[in-house]
């Protein structure tokens, strides 16, 4: 077992690394900016260790003053958590370099998955369907895409290889427009990603996001647990998740579950890890997979038992995968909503101090969160402040319980999305459920209209 971990992250996602953690007896080491002086975790941790100011470029993304905390405590591993350094296989390569243990994937895996080009071409190895595209990225001859863009069929999506996040990409409807298209996706790849790559695919105009989680060990153990539904999108940014699907037959996850560890094997993946994917009229696309955990992870927790992150750690440690795919069975269903410090029409940020905060409770619910009263938050970072999770026998029940859970939540003194998320709990099209990812969107210009 390890002995000690380096937290590489902050709020919620710190906090529930260091849960999971202290469960299995391994002691913490919490690194912080100086504006994170006071965040929970910080507190919590056997030892913690300031890497710098408020700038992430200075403090979380700096991967020496990281790698220095972890050889001044004397610690074992480092855990990245999600964002930040979480997927850069550079971070992962130093890690190991200097002698410490990566709780995730191998940098060659990291490297392989974030290109997004390389990635479908594994994929594609592998056996996972991919959109249909161009398969490489894309020259300068606008003559050549224009014949690729024929053959895929307008309307076609050009994306940034080494994108993420919903950034880098741009959907062109007509021939007229594909030149421009490919030139503004270029300059914004390399401004975000340093890499000016761009690859084209078919744009799927109904899709939803389906996403499959899996386990590996690296040693030839893989598993999958089943799907979630992140379809309820803002801009690309997920809003709502929740798992099972709805409307995936037992069958169709048996299937592509299958497919998904049948390549995690093939690339030798270890950890935590997600395949996503577009599904429209029965059929799933591959678009990208992440190497790391999830923000929406929970609501598989709550429906398969499995403690994600806990798992993380003994694969890290070098434990073979103790649970089979005959041991996962999918029990009820959990809705999660992402709680941002925003306000819920304009979406501007809302930094500033808690004044007063109550969390809600009863059966099935659970809130992941690192504010209490009294926090100050920062505007140096994501507007995420908690996710609130609820699971129950069924869809509905899960439904009725976030309702509740959301009428309960009191953060005052800065604005909060909570609106925005009874709006979604309260829309006969989410309640019926199986919308795609651009239902939300559509009835946030209607509302606007109105």
């Amino acid at each position: 077992m390890l002995d000690k971990v380096v937290i590489a992250n902050r709020g919620e996602i710190a906090l529930r690394v260091l849960r999971a953690c202290h469960a299995l007896g391994i002691r913490t080491v919490a690194v912080h900016s100086t504006a994170d002086r006071n965040l929970k975790h910080v507190g919590m941790a056997d030892e913690s260790i300031c890497i710098g100011p408020a700038p992430a470029g200075e403090s979380y993304l700096n991967i020496p003053r990281i790698i220095a905390a972890a050889e001044v405590t004397d610690a074992q591993a480092i855990h990245p958590g999600y964002g930040f350094l979480a997927e850069r296989a550079d971070f992962a390569e130093q890690v190991e370099k200097s002698g410490f243990i990566f709780i995730g994937p191998s940098p060659e895996v990291i490297h392989l998955m974030g290109d997004k080009v390389e990635a479908i071409k594994a994929m594609k190895a592998a056996g996972v369907p991919c959109v249909p595209g161009s398969g490489a990225p894309l020259g300068d001859d606008i003559v050549a895409s224009t014949r690729i863009a024929r053959e895929i069929g307008y309307p076609v999506i050009i994306k940034a290889a080494g994108g993420g996040g919903g950034r880098g990409m741009r959907v062109v409807y007509t021939e007229g427009h594909l030149s421009s298209a490919i030139a503004m996706t270029r300059q914004e790849a390399k401004a975000a990603f340093g890499n000016d790559q761009v690859y084209m695919e078919k744009f799927l105009e109904n899709p939803r996001h389906v996403e499959i989680q899996v386990l590996a060990d690296g040693k030839g153990h893989a598993i999958h647990l089943g799907e979630r539904d992140c379809s309820m999108q803002r801009r690309h940014q997920k809003v709502v998740e929740e798992a099972p699907a709805p409307g995936i037959s037992a069958e169709e996850r048996a299937a592509i579950g299958k497919v998904c560890v049948d390549a995690c094997l093939r690339i030798g993946y270890r950890g935590a890890g997600t395949f996503e994917f577009l599904y429209e009229n029965g059929r799933f696309y591959f678009i990208e997979m992440n190497t790391r955990i999830q923000v929406e992870h929970p609501v598989t927790e709550m429906i398969t038992g499995i403690d994600l992150v806990r798992e993380q750690l003994l694969i890290a440690a070098g434990e073979p995968l103790s649970i089979r795919q005959e041991d996962i069975h999918i029990t009820g269903h959990a809705i999660e909503c992402r709680i941002n410090a925003e306000d819920p029409d304009t979406f501007m940020p809302s930094p500033g101090t808690i004044k007063r905060f109550e969390a809600p409770g009863g059966p099935g619910v659970r809130v992941d969160t690192h504010i209490y009263d009294g926090y100050r938050i920062p505007p140096n970072y994501d507007s995420m402040i908690g996710k609130l999770i609820v699971h129950g026998p069924d869809r509905a029940t899960a439904i009725a319980r976030m309702r509740i859970a959301l009428a309960e939540m009191v953060v005052e003194g800065i604005r909060t999305n909570i609106p925005l998320q009874q709006r979604i709990l309260a829309d006969g099209g989410f309640q019926h459920g199986g919308q795609n990812i651009h239902y939300l969107e559509k009835r946030m210009a209607e509302k606007g209209r109105d």
